[in-house]
Order: C-alpha cells, then sequence, then structure tokens
C-alpha cells in the first residue's frame, strides 16, 4: 500500500521535471542596428546595437516588422528586418520567416508618448518612400553589409566634418537608418567636395552613401 502511494505521488513530480522550460529567443543583428524606445524610426534611439551582437526577443509584432528585444540590460524596439535566428542551423532573417520562426506576437501601445515631437510626428505620417533592404538572402550571410561597411572605412575625417558643418533637411523614409539600407532612387542625395561618398538625412540621422549603389555606408554619430 505504501508503495503504491510513493508511485502515485511522484508521477507528478516526474512529469514536472520532463516538462520543457521555454526560453527567450536570442537573435544576433546583421549590422549596426539603432535601439529604439517603440516600434518604430520616430521613436527616439535609446542605444545602439553593435553588428554581430546577440539580443534576447521578447515578442514581435504581428507584421513582425519590429521586435521588442533586450541588448545588455536595456529594453527597446528593433527592425527585424537586421534580426536573424537560427533555423536548422541556418540564419534566417525575422522578417521574413515569421512562419519558420516562433516567435510571441505582442502589441505595443504608446502610454508614455515615447515618440518624437508633434511636429516629427506629422512629417513621419507623410513618409515619402521606404528605405531598402539588401534581400534577405544577402542580409543573413552579410554579403551586402560587408561589401559597404569596407568602403566606409575610407571615408576622411574632412567629409565627416564637411557633411556636419552642412547640414540639409531630413527625409522622411519608412524602415531604419542603418548600413546596408538603400536609399530609393527618387530621392535627392547630396555631394560631398572631393570624396566618394554623397550624404543625406534620414529620418533625422545623418549617413553617407555610396552614390553607385546608394546604400548607406555610415551613419555619422
Amino acid at each position: 500500500m505504501t508503495t503504491k502511494k510513493t508511485l502515485l505521488l511522484s508521477l507528478p513530480l516526474a512529469a514536472l521535471v520532463a516538462a520543457p522550460v521555454s526560453a527567450a529567443m536570442s537573435a544576433s543583428a546583421t549590422t549596426e542596428l539603432n535601439l529604439r524606445a517603440g516600434p518604430g524610426p520616430q521613436y527616439q534611439i535609446e542605444n545602439v546595437i553593435p553588428s554581430d551582437a546577440e539580443v534576447d526577443v521578447k515578442g514581435c509584432l504581428a507584421d513582425a516588422e519590429w521586435c521588442e528585444v533586450s541588448y545588455e540590460g536595456v529594453e527597446g524596439w528593433a527592425y527585424s528586418a537586421y534580426l536573424t535566428t537560427p533555423v536548422e542551423d541556418e540564419p534566417v532573417v525575422l522578417y521574413e520567416n515569421r512562419d519558420r520562426v516562433e516567435v510571441k506576437t505582442i502589441t505595443y501601445e504608446d502610454k508614455d508618448n515615447a515618440a518624437a515631437g508633434a511636429g516629427v510626428g506629422g512629417a513621419w505620417g507623410a513618409a515619402v518612400g521606404s528605405l531598402l533592404v539588401g534581400g534577405p538572402a544577402a542580409v543573413a550571410a552579410g554579403a551586402v553589409l560587408g561589401a559597404v561597411t569596407g568602403a566606409a572605412n575610407n571615408a576622411e575625417e574632412k567629409t565627416v566634418t564637411y557633411i556636419e558643418r552642412n547640414p540639409v533637411e531630413p527625409v522622411y523614409l519608412n524602415g531604419e537608418v542603418a548600413v546596408g539600407a538603400g536609399i530609393p532612387q527618387e530621392i535627392e542625395v547630396y555631394e560631398v567636395p572631393e570624396s566618394d561618398f554623397e550624404y543625406l538625412n534620414v529620418n533625422q540621422q545623418t549617413v553617407l552613401i555610396d552614390p553607385e549603389t546608394r546604400r548607406i555606408v555610415q551613419v555619422v554619430r
């Protein structure tokens, strides 16, 4: 009789031990990536996630475009087109593989009015286009980003000094400002004298652009 009671009591314990423990999904940044106060380029930058750094993903919006993440104890939102996570030992981009990646769907309510000021908010509503991502395969493999990052190393200090002293009006585009992102052809960019680069103010961030590819090679911070 005693033996039966012991077995019956031990079964729930065994089942409890065998139950899987859920863990936050991790992802890697494929480029230097803004960590924002909310899910959109209009929100303040709280930190910058270095290229190849790992973050914990708490969840993503229903369209999977923006995900709430944690990096070195700082929580915020990151653009998922530049986040990859392993699936069957291969890195896949979160935004393009929602059906393959088990990530929690979350919602967002701006209770603290974390978005930029009212004037800027109106401009965001009139975004003139979208930044171009280098394609899921290219981003995951680092092909596009590696090529343009190498070019950015050749930017001279006088080039950066020139664009800092000659600011231009911002252009508002959907997406995220990041190395490797492409500028649409219809957007006017500005020349830098005696330089191989052009520049532009995108979403209130000044960027250096490779004129041949029209891709961002450096975000001036």
